[in-house]
């Protein structure tokens, strides 16, 4: 058993009170569709780098207190720096990405295609957690990519370039979880947030000089909305996670479309037109497939370390 190392956090221990993470879980939804619909607000004044600055200095200036030696929540001290620097910028480029996407397309229809990040999750997880994936998990993947195509109609004079944005934002959101799983039992939450702000905090400070536009007080308002829903819904995300397996709370997760798709409507008037339902239902199915498939092979593995047990 590794001891941890002076200085370093250790994770807290997992509870399985799955009713808990699922109530948490749709509270996050709540927040995260709350900081989209402003940050889409939000894109139609300001650059979508300034909009991004905006929710990262937030984020970072809640985490100071985890930067501050002494202090009693001090999480600097990680023995992943590399892995978490390259989360920090993969956590950036896929808001930086979204929030450019909703400057040009409904917000319903962002999000329901940046939904496909469980299908980049499971071809990364062969590359980089050597991970076998069968048939029926490559299936629920093909069916997924097609909702993105009735999503996306390209061909015809409904597709957007700008559709692709959420997409490759969904792939980096995928890299984030590939990585927080590479550090899963090894770093503690607190620690990865940190850097996750301190990464993006500063790349957006480094670019966002050369698309200045001064802010109105009413937009730094709704700049503090977005960091402090984007952080909130961030961490509530994670303690989800302390209390049921990824498995359990990715159906949950879809509510979001729910929320974005209300509120799109109230703040922007818009209606998801018929292929982007359809193609929503594609992409949700086979995220839920999945999650089911991710549920029975780790009971299949249970089962089998049970049996392996010499007190089985």
């Amino acid at each position: 058993m590794l001891e941890a190392k002076p200085g370093l956090r250790r994770a807290p221990a997992r509870a399985d009170r799955p009713f808990k993470g699922i109530a948490l879980i749709l509270l996050s939804t709540v927040f995260l569709g709350t900081s989209d619909v402003t940050a889409k607000y939000l894109s139609g004044s300001l650059p979508s780098i300034e909009i991004a600055w905006l929710r990262f200095l937030v984020f970072a200036m809640i985490m100071v207190p985890a930067m501050v030696p002494g202090s009693p929540l001090y999480a600097l001290p990680t023995r992943s720096l590399g892995l978490q620097l390259l989360r920090g910028a993969a956590l950036l480029g896929s808001s930086l990405l979204f929030i450019t996407g909703l400057r040009y397309l409904p917000i319903a229809e962002a999000s329901a295609t940046g939904f496909v990040s469980p299908l980049f999750v499971t071809a990364l997880s062969i590359i980089f957690l050597s991970e076998k994936v069968g048939v029926r998990r490559w299936l629920a993947t093909a069916a997924g990519l097609a909702g993105v195509l009735i999503i996306l109609r390209p061909g015809t004079s409904a597709f957007h370039v700008a559709a692709f944005l959420p997409i490759v934002s969904a792939f980096c959101w995928a890299t984030t979880l590939i990585m927080t799983r590479m550090m899963s039992g090894k770093e503690h939450a607190i620690t990865v947030m940190t850097y996750s702000s301190i990464a993006g905090g500063a790349i957006m400070s480094a670019l966002v000089p050369f698309v200045w536009v001064a802010p109105s007080w009413h937009d730094i308002l709704f700049g503090l909305l977005i960091g402090v829903a984007s952080t909130a819904g961030q961490w509530i995300v994670v303690l989800a996670f302390r209390y049921a397996d990824a498995s359990v709370l990715a159906p949950f997760s879809y509510t979001q479309l729910v929320w974005v798709s209300s509120l799109g409507f109230l703040v922007f008037g818009e209606v998801p037109d018929v292929w982007t339902v359809v193609g929503a239902a594609f992409i949700v199915g086979s995220g839920l497939y999945t999650a089911h498939r991710e549920r029975v092979r780790r009971s299949q593995l249970l089962a089998l370390e049970g049996e392996a047990s010499p007190n089985a």
